[in-house]
C-alpha cells in the first residue's frame, strides 16, 4: 500500500473538495505524459492505479520481434525470453516502466500536470459552488474600491458591485457586512467571475422569503415587485390560504418583519399592496396611498385611466412622478391620472358606464385634512425609516 499517496490523496479530497477519482486520473495523466517526455511518445503506455491502497505501475506494450527497429514499441524474443518463456513472436508483452528512470525534465512535467490539474478542479469546484447562488441573496463583507467598483468577499471569492449596481445613497466602509443579489457567476481562467447588485429588485423579494416564513413555504406569494433602489420599492402580495392575510404576514408583529428589511436596505420605503387579479383593482391598490375615485382599465392595450380627487393627485402621482411610476411597473399597465376636475373637464364621466353616482365629494370639503405621502391613510402599508421624507 502507498500509504504517503493515499493520505495525501485524502487531505486534498477533505481540504480542496477534489474528489480521489479524479485525482488519480491526473496522477495517470501525469505518468503517461512523463513517458511521452522521457520516451518521445507514448501511445502504448498503460497505467494501473488501485485506488483502495493507491499502488500503482506503468506499463510499455511491445510487440515480440525477431530484429527490434523500434525500441519503444517492441522488445526481441530473447528479451521477452528472459520475462517469461511463454512468449513467442508476434506477441505483446507488458514491460514495466520504474518512474525512477524518468529524467529531471520529464519529472517536473508530471508534477505540472498533477498540479495544474488540481489547480482546474478547484476552479471547478468554487464555480459550482457559486453557481448555485446566482440568482439568490448572500452575505458579504466590503473589502475596498476598485475605482468606482466595489470588492466584495463572499467568502472563498471576491465579488464584484459595480457602479450602476450601487445605490447611490449608500456608502459603505472596509470589513462592513452587507446583503448582496447574486446577478451572475462566469467561470474564467483565474477562477469565477461574480457580479453582485444591491439595486435589483428580486434582492427584495429574496429578503422577504428570508425574513416572512409564509413567503419562504409559498403560502404568501410576492406576485409583482417595482423599485426604485434606496427610494421606494412597491411589492403585491397574494395569500394561497384564505386564513393569512399576505400583507399581515410581510409585515409582521409591530413591523418587525418589514422593518428588518428597511433596516438591510438602509432606509428604503417598501409599500405592500394586495393583489388583485381585476385590473382595475390592482391598480387601484398600486396607487396607494392616494385614493382613487375610478379606474377603467384595458387589458388588451395595457392602459388605464384613473380618476382621483383634486386635492389627491399631487399624492397619486407622488414626488417626481415616483408613485405613478412604480404602479405602473408593478401592474405593467401605463397609467393616466387626472383630478376630478381634468376629467369633467375632458367629459371623461360621460364616459364611465360604471361611474357611481352615489360619490360624494362634499364629505371630503368638510374635513379641514393635508394629505401628503407621510400621513395620508390607506389599505397599503407603507414602511421606511423613522425621519426619512419622500
Amino acid at each position: 500500500m502507498n500509504t504517503e499517496l493515499l493520505e495525501a490523496l485524502n487531505i486534498l479530497e477533505q481540504e480542496k473538495n477534489i474528489s480521489k477519482d479524479t485525482l488519480l486520473e491526473a496522477i495517470e495523466q501525469s505518468l503517461i505524459q512523463a513517458c511521452k517526455n522521457h520516451f518521445g511518445k507514448a501511445d502504448n503506455v498503460k497505467v494501473n492505479i488501485d485506488p483502495d491502497t493507491c499502488d500503482f505501475g506503468v506499463y510499455a506494450e511491445k510487440t515480440v520481434v525477431e530484429e527490434v527497429e523500434d525500441p519503444v514499441m517492441e522488445i526481441s524474443l530473447a528479451n521477452a525470453k528472459m520475462l517469461d518463456s511463454k512468449y513467442e513472436l508476434g506477441d505483446v508483452v507488458n514491460v514495466e516502466i520504474k518512474s525512477k528512470e524518468f529524467g529531471r525534465i520529464a519529472t517536473q512535467n508530471a508534477k505540472n500536470v498533477i498540479l495544474q490539474k488540481i489547480r482546474e478542479e478547484e476552479r471547478k469546484v468554487l464555480y459550482n459552488e457559486y453557481f448555485e447562488k446566482e440568482k439568490d441573496v448572500v452575505t458579504g463583507i466590503v473589502q475596498r474600491n476598485l475605482g468606482r467598483n466595489i470588492s466584495v468577499n463572499l467568502g472563498k471569492v471576491d465579488g464584484i458591485l459595480s457602479e450602476s449596481e450601487q445605490v447611490k445613497t449608500e456608502h459603505f466602509r472596509p470589513t462592513e457586512r452587507i446583503k448582496v443579489y447574486v446577478l451572475e457567476v462566469k467561470d474564467t481562467p483565474k477562477g469565477p467571475k461574480i457580479q453582485v447588485s444591491r439595486t435589483h429588485p428580486e434582492l427584495v423579494k429574496r429578503l422577504f422569503e428570508s425574513e416572512v416564513t409564509e413567503v419562504r413555504d409559498g403560502i404568501v406569494e410576492i406576485r409583482s415587485i417595482a423599485r426604485e433602489a434606496g427610494s421606494r420599492t412597491k411589492i403585491a402580495v397574494w395569500s394561497n390560504d384564505p386564513d393569512v392575510d399576505p400583507v399581515g404576514a410581510c409585515v409582521g408583529m409591530n413591523g418587525a418583519r418589514v422593518n428588518a428589511i428597511v433596516e438591510e436596505l438602509r432606509g428604503e420605503k417598501i409599500d405592500i399592496i394586495n393583489w388583485d387579479d381585476n385590473p382595475a383593482f390592482l391598480i387601484e391598490n398600486a396607487l396607494s396611498p392616494a385614493k382613487v375615485i375610478s379606474v377603467m382599465a384595458d387589458p388588451d392595450e395595457k392602459t388605464a385611466q384613473v380618476i382621483v380627487p383634486d386635492y389627491q393627485l399631487s399624492l397619486a402621482i407622488g414626488k417626481e412622478g415616483q408613485n405613478a411610476r412604480l404602479a405602473a411597473r408593478l401592474t405593467g399597465y401605463k397609467i393616466d391620472i387626472k383630478s376630478e376636475t381634468q376629467a369633467r373637464e375632458a367629459g371623461l364621466f360621460d364616459e364611465m358606464e360604471e361611474y357611481d353616482e352615489e360619490y360624494d365629494d362634499e364629505e371630503f370639503e368638510q374635513e379641514d385634512i393635508n394629505y401628503d405621502e407621510e400621513n395620508e391613510s390607506s389599505d397599503a402599508k407603507v414602511y421606511g425609516m423613522p425621519g426619512d421624507e419622500e
